[in-house]
């Protein structure tokens, strides 16, 4: 029998490194920039054209290469960074697998001019698909200029898998955001369709922070600074009232490489805890600097995974550090002495501060409502016959008037609501409990309705048919507000327009990464346009990192979530019989769009089970 094993040519072995290497533009942008990093380029700009599927080009200052550096850089797992296996735990550089540049140029067409400063003339060369098709001196400036085009243009499969170009464009803005991020010192721009996007001046951490995420990120920095024998940690956080829903604005660098944590995340989230709701993500930016030798990078092609050999020590120092952080800046609550058992009597013995004191307390307690006292006691007046159900002004005082609310009785001829046929004869009261849940009496049991997961159901019904149909009423704005985005929200805000249109929302481009909102969803009640929009495409964001929807269900989610009743909101009798009865209108009424239940019902039998009947 003939042997059947042999090796892969080097072209097709490229092919297959690419697959893990180059996933999409934002992949060959990330290797070009880190290794215009590494070239030790002081000034570095990059060309953007159809979302990086026509042109992706790279242009530094750095140190450039000769002609046979030049032509060993396409060669698979040749690089300047590791000469034995020993170096592989001290590498601080960002490119160390000699993968990047054959692999981006087995499926695309490259183009690369160099030039090194004690040179008069450069090099160029160019290569499709691992083929060399030219190489020869050329006048160029000191540096390093990549541009690889026609991405994919031999692997047409995988390039119809890539997404429309603002979806691409999103994902270039954040790898770019990551390296600018991780080397504040060094100039960066981003130029998209010859226009300019970036103009990042080298400068400070914090001012390359709002450089990129905008001015109003200015007042919310908090500096973080801790130093360890074991690891150090320095960067910046945000303040808990500027956490947001959805992830994206967080940052860890480990010797200056952008690194995927959650295990490190958590470490930050519990720093916050009591200051930030379970589901919000407070913004950071913070670099750990660590002995290489205590660390491996070398887990995955991207090299945005690695191992710590101790991870316990750099999750307490990075708790401590974040506590710290937000101790020293005032950000967390002080502590209240006053409310300790064990320093009660040493305050309040303290004529000094018993003044203060009282007047701390004065702030911290009330009182509850008491009712007017009659011969017939509260409890007494609970459990009356049904001769007089509803109490009479004179019996309650003022106060209570503004807290108590007593539910008419409604007509036993009519049915209240939609609901089931077995329940069409049903007759009763409809009232709140809690500001969150309404009881509606039924023929044979209790409703208890959920009132914000059933108005969800409603909602995203309702805006799952807009966006089939393409019919969406929308109300003007009096005073038509601007939205300012970062560039990867702008881009995606640009994806929906046709889908937000359908919602009832008119959005125009205006300037800059800004657009100008003129109309909103008519059936909406909004007092401010700009929160609204914001929340939607932050919402948006939360279920497209956690669920994997369309587009569309995606947008009828977020913004039946957000203008979807909140508890703790009000409602009158004809508004509570309305939402009940638009449930039971809906084909699915039993669960809001997030799998909970919208309501419960109680049967007659299971309430005299209770009592023993």
């Amino acid at each position: 029998m003939s042997d059947i094993i042999q090796l892969l040519p080097d072209a097709i072995a490229n092919q297959i490194a690419a697959g893990e290497v180059v996933q999409r533009p934002a992949s060959a942008l990330k290797e070009l920039l880190e290794n215009a990093v590494d070239a030790g380029g002081t000034s570095i700009q990059v060309v953007i054209k159809d979302a990086g599927k026509q042109l992706i080009q790279v242009i530094d200052n750095g140190k450039g290469m000769s002609a046979t550096d030049a032509r060993m850089s396409f060669e698979r797992h040749a690089t300047s960074k590791i000469r034995t296996s020993q170096d592989l735990f001290a590498i601080r550089t960002f490119g160390f697998r000699g993968e990047a540049l054959a692999s981006i140029a087995a499926v695309a067409q490259v183009e690369l001019k160099t030039r090194q400063a004690e040179t008069e003339l450069g090099t160029l060369i160019q290569i499709e698909g691992s083929d060399v098709k030219k190489q020869e001196p050329v006048a160029v400036p000191v540096g390093t200029s990549v541009a690889m085009k026609n991405l994919f243009f031999n692997v047409p499969a995988r390039r119809n898998f890539l997404k429309s170009n603002p979806v691409e464009m999103r994902h270039i803005v954040d790898e770019f955001q990551r390296v600018a991020l991780s080397y504040p010192e060094v100039a960066f721009s981003l130029f998209q369709q010859d226009l300019e996007v970036f103009s990042l001046p080298s400068g400070k951490l914090s001012q390359r922070i709002v450089s990129l995420f905008g001015k109003n990120y200015q007042g919310q920095l908090v500096p973080c600074n801790e130093e360890t024998p074991h690891v150090n940690v320095k960067g910046y956080i945000g303040k808990p009232e500027n956490a947001k829903k959805t992830r994206g604005e967080q940052f860890f660098f480990v010797n200056n490489r952008y690194i995927k944590s959650s295990y490190l995340h958590h470490a930050v989230s519990s720093a916050f805890e009591g200051l930030i709701q379970n589901d919000q993500f407070p913004f950071y930016v913070l670099f750990l600097d660590i002995d290489p030798a205590h660390i491996d990078i070398n887990v995955h092609p991207t090299k945005t995974e690695i191992k710590f050999d101790d991870e316990r020590t750099v999750y307490a120092v990075i708790r401590s550090a974040v506590k710290q952080a937000l101790g020293a800046h005032h950000v967390m609550p002080a502590l209240d002495f006053s409310l300790d058992v064990n320093y009660q009597e040493n305050w309040t013995n303290n004529p000094d501060t018993k003044v203060q004191v009282d007047r701390e307390y004065s702030y911290k307690t009330f009182n509850t409502p008491e009712f007017k006292k009659s011969s017939v006691s509260g409890w007494e007046r609970l459990f009356e016959g049904n001769s007089n159900p509803m109490p009479t002004a004179s019996q309650h005082s003022d106060e209570e008037h503004e807290i108590l609310t007593f539910p008419s009785r409604a007509s036993s001829d009519e049915s209240r609501f939609m609901i089931p046929s077995q329940e069409a004869e049903a007759t009763g009261t409809t009232f709140q409990v809690e500001l969150s849940y309404i009881i509606a009496q039924t023929s044979t049991g209790l409703l208890i309705v959920d009132q914000q997961t059933a108005h969800e159901r409603i909602l995203y019904d309702r805006y799952l048919r807009q966006l089939k149909s393409a019919q969406g009423a929308s109300q003007q704005c009096l005073f038509p507000p601007t939205v300012q985005l970062n560039a990867g929200d702008f881009a995606l805000v640009m994806d929906m327009l046709s889908e937000l249109y359908s919602l009832g929302f008119i959005v125009e481009e205006f300037g800059k990464d800004t657009v100008l909102i003129q109309g909103v969803p008519a059936d909406v009640q909004v007092k401010n346009e700009k929160e609204l929009f914001e929340g939607l495409i932050e919402q948006f964001k939360n279920f497209k990192n956690e669920l994997s929807l369309d587009k569309r269900e995606n947008l009828a989610r977020s913004l039946s979530r957000r203008a979807s009743i909140k508890k703790g909101q009000k409602l009158n009798s004809q508004e509570m019989e309305t939402l009940v009865g638009q449930l039971f209108a809906s084909q699915n009424p039993n669960y809001s769009p997030a799998g909970n239940k919208t309501f419960v019902k109680l049967d007659l039998n299971n309430i005299h089970s209770f009592f023993g009947k």
